[in-house]
């Protein structure tokens, strides 16, 4: 196929956005909510950029309906949305509040009424603080905690919704949350790192089993992960194995007992000073490794590292924010590198080539598993001109470009069902406050005025036609 021709997507190809509770919802205190641990972070000094908060973000929790609308007027087929544990489960025991419940019930439905397909997360990272202070999710009682959530969910959701996720990006909830800090709750633990991401796989697993018990059998349950797409800086034996570090630090601590039942034995090498994993029990793998009908995908640059050589500081310089912290246990030395090529407004790389292959890795890995990219997208300044329009070449550019990677990966073998774009709407963005916009909708945070800026027309139309334009 040539440059100039457009890339024709599969007829059933699932076009979708997706968003997360705490970076849209607001109503942080209303219909039995409790703090989560990104209320807590928020209101720690120094935190969050400007000392900002998900309190109001965009108010979605009000204006659900006219966000669905929307949705419908671009064409979504499809919207991934998370669940507000802290609003379904304010300590994260007990029986449900119906509020909360009712609220998703609600959206669920708006969503069916307009044709568009909802996805489910159950944990986006909002993890209620009263678990994180019984010790979060370095103990083993938060996973058991999660299957017994995961459940009320599915019984309250599982007559309207077929797509289920169980947790997204389990890499940020562990590395950045207990090692580098960057993220709630803020913690800088070593180890804790590591039974923080065991006990996230074994709420995933048993998550995923107290999912079957009471959602239909044609349900779809899956996980989503942010592989590392890891290049070594050189061809160097250093630089090699500075990559198989942080791909198995990254990537495989969480894919390989997921999808094959066990833990990389490199990885254990490489942590044997910060831990002897005696928190992972018989049968935990076991738990952990359940069927699933798809994995989620997300991807918006590569990592580029080399071996040190003492002039890196890899808790600073690795795109997951700054910190005194390393979240590379074991692994410190590992020193990361900028590579070269057009910026985001979050200084990551604009390279469409590493999802290619992280599409390719993974529909080699496990080539009867359907694929879906769940995140993909691109912060840039966006600025509202005189007359009330906001125009983003940049991203539009960015999202043509990795579509296209999208299309290589099907042209070439892999089993990819959908594309979720991040995100819909300007929001939240964690640790950076409302400094960053993600969305192809302009949110005016004041007024919370809805702009759908040029890249949602664009996208809007791709999907009206199942097919990318021709570049340019």
């Amino acid at each position: 196929m040539t440059e100039n021709q457009p890339r024709v997507f599969p007829a059933d190809f699932l076009w979708g956005s997706a968003t997360a509770s705490y970076q849209i919802e607001g109503a942080a205190r209303e219909d039995g909510r409790t703090p989560s641990i990104w209320d807590t972070f928020c209101r720690t000094p120094g935190k969050v950029y400007q000392g900002d908060n998900g309190d109001v973000a965009c108010d979605h929790y009000h204006r659900w309906a006219d966000d669905l609308d929307l949705m419908s007027e671009l064409g979504l087929q499809a919207y991934r949305f998370s669940v507000s544990w802290s609003r379904v489960q304010p300590t994260g025991r007990g029986p449900a509040v119906q509020r909360g419940l009712d609220f998703y019930r609600s959206l669920a439905d708006g969503l069916l009424e307009r044709n568009i397909t909802p996805a489910i997360t159950l944990y986006h990272w909002d993890l209620p603080q009263e678990l994180e202070d019984a010790g979060g999710w370095p103990v083993r009682e938060t996973a058991e905690r999660f299957a017994e959530y995961a459940q009320l969910v599915a019984q309250a959701l599982g007559d309207r919704v077929q797509l289920w996720t169980t947790l997204n990006e389990p890499f940020c909830s562990s590395f950045l949350g207990y090692g580098s800090g960057v993220h709630a709750p803020g913690r800088t633990e070593p180890e804790s790192v590591l039974k923080a991401a065991h006990h996230l796989n074994l709420a995933h697993g048993l998550g995923v089993q107290a999912l079957r018990t009471v959602l239909p059998a044609e349900a779809q349950i899956g996980i989503t992960f942010n592989p590392g797409v890891v290049r070594p800086h050189t061809d160097s034996p250093e630089d090699l194995d500075a990559a198989r570090r942080i791909d198995a630090l990254h990537t495989r601590i969480f894919t390989d007992p997921v999808l094959h039942g066990s833990y990389p034995e490199d990885l254990k090498r490489d942590t044997a000073q910060v831990s002897d994993w005696s928190f992972v029990q018989d049968g935990d793998e076991a738990d952990i490794h359940q069927s699933l009908d798809f994995l989620g995908l997300n991807y918006y640059t590569p990592t580029v590292v080399s071996g040190a050589d003492g002039t890196g500081d890899a808790s600073r310089n690795d795109g997951h924010g700054n910190s005194e912290h390393s979240p590379w246990v074991g692994s410190e030395q590992v020193e990361f590198h900028l590579a070269a090529g057009d910026r985001t407004d979050m200084g990551w790389v604009v390279d469409p080539t590493g999802l290619v292959q992280l599409l390719r890795r993974f529909g080699d890995e496990v080539p009867d598993l359907p694929l879906y990219v769940t995140e993909n997208g691109a912060a840039f300044e966006d600025k509202m001109d005189a007359s009330g329009a906001v125009h983003d070449p940049e991203r539009v550019n960015y999202l043509h470009g990795h579509l296209d990677a999208v299309h290589q990966a099907i042209e070439q073998g892999v089993d990819v069902r959908g594309y979720f774009l991040w995100s819909l709407l300007d929001n939240f963005e964690w640790a950076y406050g409302y400094s960053k916009r993600f969305g192809v909708v302009h949110v005016d945070f004041e007024s919370q005025r809805r702009t759908p800026k040029s890249s949602a027309r664009w996208y809007s139309g791709v999907i009206a036609d199942g097919r990318l334009p021709a570049a340019g």
